[in-house]
């Protein structure tokens, strides 16, 4: 069975049709803006179509269901990740820039998190993302394979270590304080044996810890 079209392939007008009154762009705009003021729930066809100033019904010759319409605003959000910020000739300073732009865009749009691990078709932002990232690896002697891997993990532990960072006060909630207490019941000696090393690491902010943990990931993969 043939796929159909999907939302950046599928023609907007016949030969003899109206003019496009909306174009992909402003439609993903307008959906991001409502996403970033109240949340992902806040996106719906009659909520974008109401921020275009037009009707429901004039957005479905770009975008069929909402389904599509997020998979529209994903892909316009990665759009905001400079591929240029990534260096030539080393695959893991290339790497962990553009894991640090990813960073930045789902800070930007905390959303994203809820949807993230969801399969979605590759849109034209996301894809030239891989290329970039598929080109940085160029100078990495490695596998086809292992590359794609690379790729792949890296952007699962991003959305991991963001969705950490954002956590705020659950994170607290199993901080060291939890830990302690924990490791005093006397059941865990290794948690114990753990907490009692008299030479913690230095305290570091999001940022580096971050970077720490992407390049080591990353040294240990490629």
């Amino acid at each position: 069975m043939e796929q159909s079209p999907g939302v950046w392939e599928r023609p907007r007008r016949g030969r003899r049709g109206p003019a496009p009154e909306h174009d992909l762009d402003r439609i993903a705009a307008a959906a991001l803006a409502l996403a970033d003021a109240d949340g992902l729930a806040a996106v719906t066809m009659r909520a974008v179509a109401a921020a275009l100033g037009t009707g429901p019904a004039s957005l479905y010759r770009y975008v069929r269901t909402r389904d599509e319409l997020v998979e529209l605003m994903a892909d316009a959000a990665y759009g905001e990740i400079d591929g240029e910020a990534a260096p030539a000739g080393d695959w893991l300073a290339g790497l962990l820039a553009l894991a640090r732009e990813s960073r930045r865009m789902l800070l930007r749009h905390p959303w994203l998190l809820e949807v993230a691990e969801t399969p979605r078709p590759l849109g034209p932002n996301a894809a030239d993302y891989l290329d970039r990232a598929l080109g940085v690896l160029e100078s990495a002697e490695t596998d086809t394979r292992t590359k794609f891997e690379a790729i792949g993990v890296l952007n699962a532990l991003v959305v991991m270590l963001v969705r950490a960072e954002t956590a705020g006060a659950d994170r607290d909630a199993a901080g060291p304080a939890a830990l302690a207490r924990l490791a005093a019941e006397g059941r865990r000696p290794h948690l114990a044996a753990a907490l009692a090393d008299p030479a913690p690491a230095p305290p570091e902010g999001p940022g580096e810890a971050f970077d720490r943990v992407v390049s080591r990931v990353l040294t240990g993969l490629v």
